[in-house]
C-alpha cells in the first residue's frame, strides 16, 4: 500500500487503490474492514471521489441489505464512512436518494414495528442521523424534490414520524437535536452553514402540499418537545421551535394559499396514497389553525418566561417569522404571535429586547404601509389586522384586574409587557382605538384597579418632617429622591411592574388624544375618591408622555411617519395642564387632613405637667425615690389609643398619598413645559411652598422634590432662585392671608419655607411680613403661638445661617490658645520662686516695694474731639437682623412658661438661636439674657425631662457667649441642682440594663454630662464650685457605668483639668494611682497618696486612661522606676 502525502486525483489509481477493499468487504463485512475502506477514503480528493461515488457506496449499502441482525458497531461504522462519502460529494441520482434515504431509515426504526426507533446504541442511532442529514444535504437538483411527489407520501410520512419520535422519546440531548435537525433538512428548512437548493414558488408549493398532510402530527409532536422535560436543555427546545415555525409557515404560508391553483385531482394510479393527500381550501385552513392557536397558547406559556434567554429569542424570531408570512392565513393564532411578540418587550436580555423592538417595527410599519395601500385586499387585511389588535388589547384589559389578582408577579409582569407591546404596535392606531368609549373605559378602568394603593401602614401617618432635613435637601437636589417614600400597591410588589404601568400611561398619552384622555381620567378623579389617586398617577404619566419624556427613546423605533396624532400640539399640552393643575390646587382636594387634631397633644402636654418628674432638677425629697426602679414618662408625643386612631389612618394615609401624587404631578407637568411653565408659577408654586411646610414627612418631602423639579425646568439653578426670583407675589400673598389667618392657615408655612431655601437678600422684602407676624403673636397668644413659633424658628434660623456669628470662632482660638499654654515645658526653679514671692506677700513682707515696681501709670486719653463730648449720646442703630433677633427674643420668652409642652420645646429652640445670632452684640445680648433667666431657671428646675433637655442646651449656648455674666447665677441656682441631679441617677443607670439607653433620664445625663465641662470651663467656676462638678460626676467614671456616660464624663474631666490641672491631678490619683512616685532627692519628703497601692477598682481603667492622655504621667512614672 502506497504511502502518499497528498490526495489521489487520478480516477484510475484511486480505483485501483479502494478496489480490493471494496470486494474485501462485500466478501467479509466486518467492522476493520469498514473503518479500513473509511481511512483509504480519506485518502482521494473529493473530485475523484465523486466519480467513484457508487462504487464506494455499494459495499456499504450491500452491509446494510445483508438479511439477518448485525452488529450495532458494524452498522455505526458503516453509517460513519458513508457521511464521509456524502459530506464530500454530491448525489445526483434519485435511485441512490431513493435508496439510501429508505436504507437508513430502516436502520432506525425497529425490525418488528416499523413505527417505533430501534432499541438500538446511541452512538448508532447519532451516526446513522448524521448520516442522513448528509444524505438530504448532498441532494443535488431538483432530484430532492421529488422526495415530496405524492408517490412518495408514505414513506416521507414514515420518515417524518420516525424522526419525530427519535427527537420526542429520546432521552439523549444530542439525538433529540441531531433528529430535529434532520427534519428541518428534510423540509428544505435547514439554517446550516453549508449550500441549499433554492425551491422555486411551484416547488415550495409542492413541499407545502406534501407536508399539509403531516402538519397535525408534526405540530402536536414538536409542541410537546418543546413544553417537554426542562432537563432535555434550551439546544433542543430551541431547535424544536424553528422547525415547528418553518414547518407552519411551509403549509400555511400567505403566498402559497393565496395563489389561484386549481385542485387537482389525484391520479388513479396512485390508489389509497390519495387518501393521504390534503388539499389546503379555506376550510382546512381554518379548522388547522384552530388547533394550532391551542397549540401555541402552550408554547408561548412555556417558553415566555424560559430561564434561557436563546429560548426567548427563539420565541419572538416564530412570531416575527409567521406574523411576517402568515399573518393573514393564520386568522386567530395573530392575537397570539402578537402576545409573544410584545410579550418580549421588557426582556431582561438585551439581545431579546432589541430583537423584539426590529419586530414590533416592521409589524407596525407592515400595517401603517398596508394602511396607505390602495389594494382592497391589503385594506381589509389591515383592517382585520388592527380589529385583531384592538379587540386583544380590550380582552386583556378585561382581564387584567382578575390576572394582577390571582397571579405571581412574573405571570403580571409578562401581561403588563404584552398589553404595552399592543399600544406600541398600534402606535398613531391608538387614537383610533380609544375614540372608542368602549375600550377606553375597559382601559381605564383596568389602570384604577390595578394601581390601587394600599394605604394601611401606620408610619406613613407617624412620619414627621425636621426643618434640618428639609434644610439639608434644599442644597442636595438628589436628597429628596433618595429618602422619598415607595409606593405600596395592594395587587404587586414588583419596582418592575410599576414602571411598565408608567410606561404604558406615557406610551397613552404620547399616542392619545391629550384632550380625550384629560378629561376622561379627570372625570374619574372627580366621579369617586377610591379612583382619585389612581386617576392622579395616570394623568401624570399621560402629559409625560404627551412631552415625550419616558417614550422618546423606545418611540423613535416604533413611531410611522404619518402619526399625526403623536406630535402634539404645545398649545393642546398646556391647556391640558392648566386644567389638571387647577383641579389638583382646589379647595377641596389641597387642603386635605393629614395629621390628628392637636387637642390630644395638649391635653397630654397638660398631663404631663401635674405629676412629679423622674428627672426634674428641683428639691424633691431623695427620700421618695426609689433608686432601684425607673418611672416610666408617658410620651409626650404619643397616639392615642388604637380604638381611637383606627377608624382615621386609612383616611389619613388616603390624604397623604393623594397629596403627594398631585404634588409629583406639578413636578411633571413643569417637565413636560419646561420654562413654558413660567406662567404657570403665579398659581402653583404658593400651593407647593405651602405643602412643602406640612409637619407630614411624605408631604413634604414630594414637594420639595416637586419644588426641584420646578426649577429644573423653569431654567433656576436652585431653589434659592426659585425662590428669590418669584419672591414679589409669593410675599403679596403671604402678606394678605396673614391678614385673613383664619381662612389661610397655611400662610405662616409658606413663609417658613421661603426662609429655609432663601438667602440674604430676601432679609429687606420679610422684614415688613416679620413685624407682621411678630404683631399678631402679640394679639392672639392662645390660639397663633404654636403656628408662628414655628415661623419664627425658621426666621432665626435662616439668620444664624446668613449672619454667622463670632463666638464660635472665638472659642476655638481661646481653647487653642490655652492649648499651647498647658504645652510649655514647666521650669521648677522659676515655679518655686514665684511660689516663696506669693507666699511673702500673703504674709505683708515686701509688699511696699512690690507695689511701687508693679504700679502703672496709665497713659493719659486725649480728647480727638472734644465737641462730641456736648453733643447727646445717640445709640446707633442696629442692623436688621440683629434688630429683628432682640424683637424675637422677647416674644420669646413670655412664651417660655406656656402649658404646651410642645411650644416650650420650640420657644426654647428658638431663644437659642437668637442668642447665636445676638451674640456679635454683647451690650444686646447681655439685658436680654437677664431678662429670660427666671423663665429659663424655670424650665431648668421644674419642668418636663425633653423641656430639661433643651434648657440645658440653651443654657450652654448662653455660657458661650455670655461667660462671665452668668457665672454667680450658674454657681447659686443651677450647678447646685444639677450636681444633686446627677448624683441621683448615677446608681439608677450603674444598675440599668441596655433598655435604659433608650430613656429620657438617660438622654438627659448625658447631655448634662456632655455640655457641664465647657460650661464650668466657659464661665471659668471658683473652686469650690468644680469641687461639687468633681463630686457629681466621679461616679461615672465606672466601668459599671454605660459606655457613653463614661465618655461624657471624660470630657468633663477633660475640661477641668484645664481650668485647674494640679487640682485634679491630685484628686485622679486620690482616687487610683497604681504606682509609687520616687523623690528626685533624699531631702525631699516622699510622696503619699492616698490611691497609691489601691487595687485594681472599677474607676481605674478610666482614671489611667485620662493620667496617660493628659498628664503622660504613667509613661513617666514607669521610665524613672526602670531608671
Amino acid at each position: 500500500m502506497p504511502l502518499t502525502m497528498s490526495q489521489i486525483s487520478d480516477p484510475k489509481i484511486a480505483f485501483a487503490y479502494l478496489r480490493p477493499n471494496c470486494v474485501l468487504l462485500t466478501r467479509e463485512p466486518s467492522v476493520s474492514n469498514v473503518k479500513t475502506l473509511g481511512s483509504q477514503l480519506k485518502e482521494v480528493n473529493d473530485a475523484t471521489l465523486q466519480q467513484l461515488q457508487e462504487y464506494v457506496l455499494f459495499p456499504l449499502r450491500f452491509v446494510l441489505k445483508v438479511p439477518g441482525p448485525k452488529k450495532d458497531k458494524l452498522v455505526q461504522a458503516v453509517a460513519e464512512t458513508m457521511s464521509h462519502i456524502l459530506e464530500n460529494t454530491c448525489v445526483q441520482s434519485w435511485d441512490t436518494l431513493h435508496g439510501l434515504f429508505s436504507e437508513l431509515c430502516l436502520c432506525l426504526c425497529s425490525p418488528t414495528d416499523p413505527g417505533k426507533p430501534a432499541d438500538t446504541s446511541e452512538e448508532l442511532k447519532l451516526a446513522v442521523l448524521q448520516c442522513l442529514d448528509a444524505l438530504l444535504h448532498a441532494a443535488y437538483g431538483d432530484i430532492v424534490f421529488k422526495l415530496f411527489e405524492p408517490i412518495m407520501l408514505p414513506g416521507l410520512g414514515a420518515a417524518v414520524s420516525l424522526l419525530l419520535a427519535l427527537g420526542e422519546k429520546e432521552k439523549s440531548r444530542d439525538i433529540q437535536a441531531a433528529a430535529l435537525k434532520c427534519l428541518q433538512a428534510l423540509t428544505l428548512q435547514c439554517d446550516c452553514t453549508q449550500e441549499h437548493v433554492v425551491p422555486s414558488s411551484e416547488e415550495q408549493h409542492a413541499i407545502g402540499s406534501a407536508m399539509a398532510s403531516f402538519l397535525p402530527g408534526i405540530s402536536m409532536a414538536v409542541t410537546r418537545i418543546i413544553t417537554g422535560d426542562l432537563r432535555q436543555g434550551h439546544a433542543v427546545t430551541v431547535r424544536a421551535i424553528k422547525f415547528w415555525s418553518s414547518a407552519v409557515r411551509l403549509v400555511l404560508e400567505d403566498v402559497q394559499l393565496q395563489a389561484s391553483q386549481p385542485l387537482k385531482t389525484p391520479s388513479s394510479d396512485l390508489g389509497r396514497i390519495a387518501q393521504l393527500m390534503v388539499p389546503r381550501t379555506q376550510d382546512w385552513v381554518k379548522s388547522t389553525v384552530g388547533k394550532l392557536s391551542v397549540l401555541l397558547k402552550k408554547i408561548i406559556s412555556c417558553t415566555s418566561a424560559h430561564r434561557h434567554w436563546r429560548v426567548r429569542l427563539e420565541l419572538v424570531e416564530l412570531a416575527d417569522h409567521l406574523l411576517a408570512r402568515c399573518s393573514h392565513s393564520l386568522g386567530e393564532c395573530v392575537g397570539l404571535l402578537l402576545e409573544a411578540l410584545v410579550g418580549a418587550v421588557n426582556d431582561e436580555e438585551p439581545r431579546v429586547r432589541e430583537r423584539c423592538e426590529v419586530s414590533l417595527r416592521d409589524v407596525s410599519q407592515r400595517n401603517q404601509s398596508s394602511l396607505n395601500s390602495s389594494s382592497g385586499d391589503m385594506t381589509s387585511s389591515t383592517h382585520t389586522f388592527t380589529d385583531v389588535l384592538s379587540e386583544n388589547l380590550h380582552s386583556l384589559a378585561t382581564s387584567l384586574p382578575r390576572l394582577m389578582r390571582t397571579s405571581d408577579d412574573q405571570k403580571k409582569l409578562f401581561v403588563l409587557n404584552v398589553f404595552l407591546g399592543y399600544l406600541k404596535v398600534l402606535g398613531p392606531l391608538v387614537c383610533v382605538v380609544l375614540n372608542s368609549a368602549a375600550h377606553l373605559e375597559r382601559i381605564s378602568k383596568a389602570l384604577m384597579q390595578v394601581l390601587e394603593l394600599d394605604v394601611m401602614d401606620v408610619s406613613i401617618v407617624e412620619e414627621r418632617s425636621h426643618s434640618s432635613s428639609i434644610e439639608t435637601s434644599s442644597s442636595a437636589p438628589d436628597y429628596y429622591t433618595a429618602h422619598i417614600q415607595r409606593k405600596h400597591f395592594l395587587y404587586f410588589t414588583d419596582e418592575k411592574i410599576l414602571s411598565v404601568l408608567m410606561e404604558i400611561c406615557r406610551t397613552l398619552g404620547f399616542y392619545g388624544n391629550i384632550y380625550l384622555l384629560t378629561d376622561h381620567f379627570l372625570d374619574l378623579y372627580r366621579q369617586s375618591s377610591s379612583y382619585r389617586k389612581q386617576a392622579a398617577m395616570v394623568l401624570n404619566e399621560i402629559v409625560r408622555g404627551a412631552a415625550g419624556i419616558g417614550v422618546a427613546t423606545e418611540s423613535q423605533g416604533l413611531r410611522g411617519e404619518g402619526d399625526g396624532c403623536s406630535a402634539t400640539l404645545k398649545e393642546d399640552l398646556e391647556a391640558a395642564v392648566v386644567s389638571v393643575v387647577e383641579e389638583y390646587i382646589s379647595l377641596n382636594n389641597w387642603h386635605l387632613i393629614t395629621v390628628s387634631e392637636e387637642t390630644d397633644r395638649d391635653r397630654q402636654d397638660q398631663q404631663l405637667l401635674s405629676p412629679p418628674r423622674l428627672l426634674s432638677i428641683s428639691n424633691n425629697d431623695i427620700s421618695k425615690i426609689n433608686v432601684n426602679s425607673l418611672q416610666v414618662i408617658p410620651s409626650s408625643f404619643g397616639s392615642s389609643s388604637p380604638s381611637s386612631s383606627t377608624p382615621t389612618v386609612h383616611q389619613l394615609n388616603s390624604n397623604i398619598w393623594q397629596l403627594c401624587i398631585q404634588l409629583e404631578g406639578i413636578g411633571c407637568f413643569s417637565q413636560a413645559l419646561g420654562r413654558d411653565f413660567r406662567p404657570l408659577l403665579m398659581t402653583s408654586l404658593y400651593p407647593v411652598l405651602e405643602k412643602a411646610g406640612e409637619e407630614t414627612l411624605l408631604v413634604s418631602q414630594a414637594a420639595l422634590g416637586s419644588m426641584w423639579d420646578i426649577s429644573k425646568a423653569c431654567g433656576y439653578p436652585s431653589l434659592k432662585e426659585l425662590i428669590n426670583e418669584n419672591s414679589d407675589y409669593l410675599l403679596s400673598d403671604i402678606s394678605l392671608n396673614l391678614q385673613r389667618l383664619n381662612q389661610h392657615p397655611q400662610a405662616p408655612r409658606v413663609l417658613t419655607v421661603m426662609l429655609t431655601h432663601s438667602d440674604c437678600s430676601l432679609l429687606p422684602l420679610v422684614g415688613d411680613i416679620v413685624q407682621d407676624v411678630l404683631m399678631a403673636l402679640d394679639l392672639s397668644y392662645d390660639h397663633t403661638a404654636a403656628l408662628f413659633c414655628s415661623v419664627l424658628h425658621a426666621l432665626m434660623r435662616a439668620l444664624a445661617r446668613w449672619f454667622p456669628s463670632s463666638c464660635t470662632r472665638t472659642n476655638e482660638s481661646a481653647t487653642s490658645k490655652q492649648t499651647s499654654t498647658d504645652q510649655e515645658v514647666l521650669d521648677i526653679r522659676q515655679f518655686l520662686l514665684d511660689y516663696c514671692k506669693q507666699r511673702k506677700l500673703a504674709e505683708g513682707i515686701g509688699i511696699e516695694e512690690d507695689n511701687t515696681e508693679d504700679l502703672e501709670v496709665p497713659p493719659p486719653v486725649e480728647c480727638e474731639d472734644s465737641g462730641d463730648m456736648e453733643a447727646p449720646d445717640v445709640k446707633a442703630e442696629l442692623p436688621s437682623h440683629l434688630r429683628i433677633s432682640k424683637d424675637v427674643m422677647e416674644r420669646c420668652i413670655h412664651l417660655l412658661s406656656d402649658p404646651s409642652l410642645r411650644l416650650r420645646l420650640k420657644v426654647l429652640d428658638v431663644l437659642e438661636l437668637c442668642v447665636c445670632v445676638l451674640s456679635e452684640k454683647g451690650d444686646e445680648l447681655l439685658p436680654m439674657a437677664h431678662r429670660c433667666w427666671p423663665a429659663l431657671l424655670q424650665r431648668l428646675t421644674a419642668d418636663d425631662p425633653l423641656a430639661v433637655l433643651r434648657a440645658f442646651r440653651m443654657l450652654c449656648t448662653l455660657g458661650e457667649t455670655c461667660g462671665d455674666f452668668l457665672r454667680r447665677r450658674v454657681s447659686k441656682e443651677v450647678l447646685p441642682r444639677l450636681s444633686s441631679s446627677l448624683i441621683r441617677q448615677a446608681p439608677i443607670s450603674a444598675k440599668a440594663g441596655p433598655i435604659y439607653l433608650h430613656t429620657v433620664a438617660y438622654k438627659l445625663q448625658l447631655a448634662v454630662l456632655q455640655g457641664l465641662g465647657s460650661l464650668c470651663q466657659r464661665l471659668d467656676l471658683g473652686e469650690a464650685d468644680l469641687d461639687a462638678v468633681c463630686e457629681a460626676c466621679l461616679p461615672y467614671l465606672s466601668c459599671r457605668q454605660p459606655s457613653p456616660l463614661q465618655e461624657a464624663c471624660l470630657s468633663v474631666f477633660r475640661h477641668l483639668i484645664q481650668v485647674d490641672a494640679d487640682t485634679f491631678w491630685f484628686t485622679l490619683n486620690e482616687l487610683h494611682c497604681p504606682f509609687s512616685y520616687t523623690p528626685p532627692h533624699p531631702d525631699l519628703q516622699p510622696v503619699q497618696l492616698s490611691g497609691m497601692d489601691r487595687p485594681r477598682d472599677e474607676y481605674s481603667d478610666n482614671v489611667l486612661k485620662l493620667l496617660r492622655e493628659e498628664f503622660d504621667s504613667v509613661s513617666v512614672t514607669v521610665d524613672q522606676k526602670i531608671s
